[in-house]
């Protein structure tokens, strides 16, 4: 090896490490990365939803709340049976971002110039709420069985 491939060599060796860490440490956009905290209470949580005003526009199945009131009405139903679980990430960034990923519903019913309907929630509420309505949200999705016959024997 030649003293100038050698020094190559060795450089890209020393900076591996250093890109490796850097794309570790965009941990940002990786839901493994992300976790609430586990103590998230679901009566707190039903208390904040009524509280923020979810409850005027949207429904949480299985939940004892007051009926939704937005005109014209949302069309995006909470909890009851889903494919796959969802998680905290995923319920958070809706919660906080809602225009990030609308729902898949008519986007006249749920948008508006783009943007999602619902308020951003990030300056109106407290980490304590978020982690009991997302607790609350949770206990109220149902993943669906896997009917037998797409098991595996």
């Amino acid at each position: 090896m030649t003293t100038g491939l050698r020094a190559r060599h060795l450089w890209s060796l020393a900076l591996a490490p250093l890109l490796v860490s850097a794309v570790a440490c965009n941990a940002r956009y990786s839901t493994a990365a992300f976790h609430l905290p586990v103590d998230g209470d679901v009566e707190r949580g039903k208390a904040a939803f009524v509280t923020l005003g979810c409850n005027s526009c949207h429904e949480v199945t299985g939940a004892d709340l007051p009926r939704p009131t937005v005109q014209p009405p949302v069309p995006v139903l909470l909890g009851g049976l889903v494919d796959r679980r969802l998680t905290d990430a995923y319920l958070v960034t809706e919660v906080i971002d809602p225009s990030y990923r609308l729902a898949p519903y008519p986007k006249n019913q749920i948008a508006s110039g783009g943007q999602s309907r619902m308020p951003h929630y990030a300056d109106r509420m407290t980490v304590r709420q978020l982690t009991d309505i997302v607790a609350f949200l949770q206990a109220h999705y149902t993943l669906r069985p896997i009917p037998p016959e797409y098991t595996y024997r």
